[in-house]
């Protein structure tokens, strides 16, 4: 149990010269142009909560627990999203600067991933099955063994996914963005 809780709170400008964040659980929680970037973030729970113009870059969240979080216009570049708690875990991301981050080994299944930058975005060996990526920048992210099966990709783009390296089934495509399935074949298509 935690020592400290905070229920339906509203937290602007969170910075860590200032104020740090203090170890708890955050149930219903909104949290506005607050930086934690570099941050110490482990151990926390953040259930329901909603990120809107965060900073998370280069945070650790070893053992964080985020259930069923939004973020919203959040920069988290090289955040090692496989070291959080994977018990329940939910997320959604719309308008997010993600590159460099890491899905490692990583159960998430319907994740939402809307208009982000997901350059060089590690997902090897992830399950994020049933999951959209809707208008997302995929350049250079790692697809190894991942399962993807039943995920929307029809308006991402500069994917690049071996289909025999991952699983794919049910997965949707536009006739558009159909080339990032073929790269590895290195077949010219005109």
């Amino acid at each position: 149990m935690f020592e400290h809780h905070f229920y339906n709170e509203h937290f602007k400008k969170i910075d860590p010269t200032v104020s740090k964040i203090q170890k708890g659980e955050y149930d219903s929680c909104t949290f506005e142009n607050c930086n934690f970037e570099n941050m110490h973030i482990s151990n926390i729970q953040f259930i329901e909560c909603e990120f809107i113009d965060c900073n998370f870059s280069n945070s650790i969240v070893k053992d964080t627990s985020f259930k069923d979080v939004n973020f919203t216009n959040c920069k988290m570049i090289g955040v090692k999203f496989h070291e959080c708690n994977p018990f329940l875990l939910q997320l959604s991301f719309t308008d997010c600067q993600l590159s460099f981050s890491s899905f490692y080994q990583l159960k998430t299944p319907n994740t939402i991933f809307k208009k982000c930058n997901l350059e060089e975005v590690d997902f090897t060996e992830a399950i994020i099955h049933n999951s959209i990526f809707e208008n997302c920048d995929l350049k250079n992210a790692i697809f190894e063994e991942t399962n993807l099966e039943k995920s929307d990709f029809r308006t991402s783009y500069n994917f690049t996914i071996h289909p025999e390296k991952n699983r794919l089934k049910n997965a949707k495509f536009s006739k558009e963005n159909l080339l990032g399935l073929l790269t590895n074949y290195k077949i010219i298509v005109e």
